[in-house]
């Protein structure tokens, strides 16, 4: 991984320089979209007579997309998601924003807060609780994530929704265990933290209900999107569910992190909580 090969030890980087040592014949960077940050574009500097870079998100919000060309080279392909759908490659997906309005209490304490605690703020109301519970119960006996940000609210859930929690602090082997219980069906409901953002393999998850997230980010919501678009057995389509306080912050970092699904031909239908 790149955060293997960019490890450091006492001034050192032992594992770029083991590579760092050979003229490579080529060199595929996965997620590609990784490379323009500060320390892991250090790889691109490995010797190699071809290069091939592969992602599904290119994007990123430091606007340093365009580095990848730079560093790897001209792009030589690119497959609108919704194309890959048509063709049967990927699930096709129902994406639904879910707008929950602030109580009084919320809002006062809302517009009252320091401005970096805002969205922590709208993002963990407990205004969500009962909407994330309706939508569980609608999807009941389907593999369903429920992917967030923030860890005491993804406890506070996984404890109302009697669920598994897995996060950054959950030991490997436990990873390990409950990964393959939802694969195998064992269990259909898990709350994740942010972990599940990268090389999770879940080719039977149907179901996400996102409560947070890394404020903006539009290679996030492409990344837990893609959690659920492994084709199904029956051919049945994908639900993804963005939950969010409306006239808030929460709401605008919401509009932010749909442009990239947008601009791949996906729409997101607006519903009220009260209409679920």
């Amino acid at each position: 991984t790149y955060q293997v090969l960019t490890l450091k030890r006492k001034g050192v980087f032992p594992h770029l320089d083991l590579l760092d040592a050979r003229d490579w014949g080529l060199i595929i960077y996965d997620e590609v979209h990784l490379l323009p940050a500060p320390i892991f574009r250090m790889t691109a500097d490995l010797q190699a007579r071809r290069r091939l870079g592969l992602t599904a998100t290119l994007v990123r919000e430091d606007g340093r997309e365009g580095d990848v060309f730079s560093l790897i080279g001209p792009k030589r392909f690119d497959a609108p998601w919704k194309d890959i759908e048509t063709q049967g490659w990927i699930a096709p997906a129902d994406c639904v924003e879910v707008r929950v309005t602030l109580p009084h209490s919320e809002r006062i304490a809302y517009a009252t807060v320091e401005p970096e605690e805002r969205y922590r703020l709208a993002s963990c109301t407990p205004s969500k609780d009962q909407v994330i519970e309706r939508l569980v119960a609608k999807h009941k006996g389907e593999q369903t994530l429920v992917i967030g940000q923030y860890l005491d609210q993804l406890q506070e859930l996984a404890a109302h929704l009697d669920a598994p929690l897995i996060t950054g602090e959950t030991t490997v082997k436990e990873r390990q265990r409950l990964f393959e219980a939802f694969r195998s069906g064992e269990i259909n409901l898990l709350v994740v933290s942010k972990v599940a953002n990268f090389s999770i393999d879940l080719p039977e998850a149907a179901v996400a209900i996102q409560v947070s997230g890394s404020y903006g980010s539009r290679q996030e919501e492409a990344q837990r999107l893609g959690r659920l678009l492994r084709p199904k057995q029956d051919g049945r389509t994908a639900h993804f569910y963005t939950v969010v306080s409306r006239d808030t912050v929460d709401a605008d970092f919401a509009a932010n992190r749909q442009r990239f699904l947008a601009e791949q031909g996906y729409a997101y239908r607006i519903v009220d909580a009260d209409d679920l």
